[in-house]
């Protein structure tokens, strides 16, 4: 037994499963659907949240990729593999790019080194590490990317799990400290100024089921995330709000509780 088959509890919910439950995957517990099952009834929403989501992450990832030259990626709190994840959005658009995935849910491990293969001309790696030791992710990636080269940082509905604001902001200062000039922040997390008692009702059935709390937050305290940097055009808005892809209606545009930005470090 590994300490990853150690660690693996199936009796509780966990974000990454519930998540990949939410966007129509199949590597979840009854655990997970039900609580998701659970949350979606308080906050249909929900769903499109997490949809909204991927596509905000899409859009940004080929942006940096396309329009900035970016060619490598750190991507913390990945979650489980799905469709189009960042390695596949960013070696569609250049087949060299690298990839570096962090999470530290066991069962997200095994996917993700199971499912993560990438292109030939790039790489794509996994760390199996906690975003609460950003000295040690960085470390990690470094034998994948080059930290003396520009960056695509993403943080996607993972800030939301560190309960105290000034320890989030601490954490996203040490990892873009770790990175150089021209890196970017891709970031995005769940707010409570659309339909807030609905949002935090459910966030509330997950704090009282999963071991790993959730905490909602007004897009001025996520706006610190991005203290520091240049924030692309149209700044921190709605996820279906970033640059839309065109001819896109109904649920893609509609204004949901999930705000996120791109920044550049100068």
């Amino acid at each position: 037994m590994t300490d990853s088959d150690a660690k693996l509890d199936t009796t509780v919910p966990h974000s990454a499963r519930v998540w990949n439950y939410w966007l129509g995957g199949k590597d979840n517990y009854q655990v997970d659907r039900q609580v998701g099952d659970d949350f979606a009834n308080l906050y249909p929403d929900i769903a499109v949240v997490a949809r909204q989501s991927r596509a905000f992450l899409k859009r940004a990832v080929t942006h940096l990729v396309t329009a900035e030259g970016i060619k490598q990626f750190l991507d913390i709190g990945t979650g489980m593999p799905t469709a189009e994840n960042t390695h596949q959005v960013a070696q569609a658009a250049a087949a060299d790019c690298k990839i570096v995935y962090v999470d530290n849910d066991p069962l997200v491990l095994v996917h993700a080194r199971a499912l993560l293969t990438g292109t030939g001309e790039g790489r794509t790696e996994y760390v199996d590490a906690s975003l609460h030791a950003p000295e040690k992710i960085l470390q990690a990636a470094e034998g994948t990317l080059d930290l003396s080269q520009p960056v695509g940082l993403i943080l996607m509905n993972i800030l939301g799990h560190v309960p105290d604001l000034e320890q989030a902001v601490s954490i996203v200062r040490t990892l873009l400290g770790g990175l150089p000039s021209g890196s970017y922040l891709v970031t995005a997390d769940g707010t409570n100024v659309i339909d807030g008692p609905a949002f935090e009702d459910a966030i509330a059935v997950w704090n009282a089921n999963a071991p790993l709390s959730y905490h909602l937050r007004h897009p001025d305290q996520i706006r610190r995330f991005l203290e520091g940097l240049e924030v692309l055009e149209p700044g921190l808005v709605p996820c279906a709000e970033w640059r839309p892809d065109a001819g896109a209606t109904g649920d893609e545009v509609r204004a949901v509780d999930e705000y996120g930005a791109v920044g550049r470090k100068p």
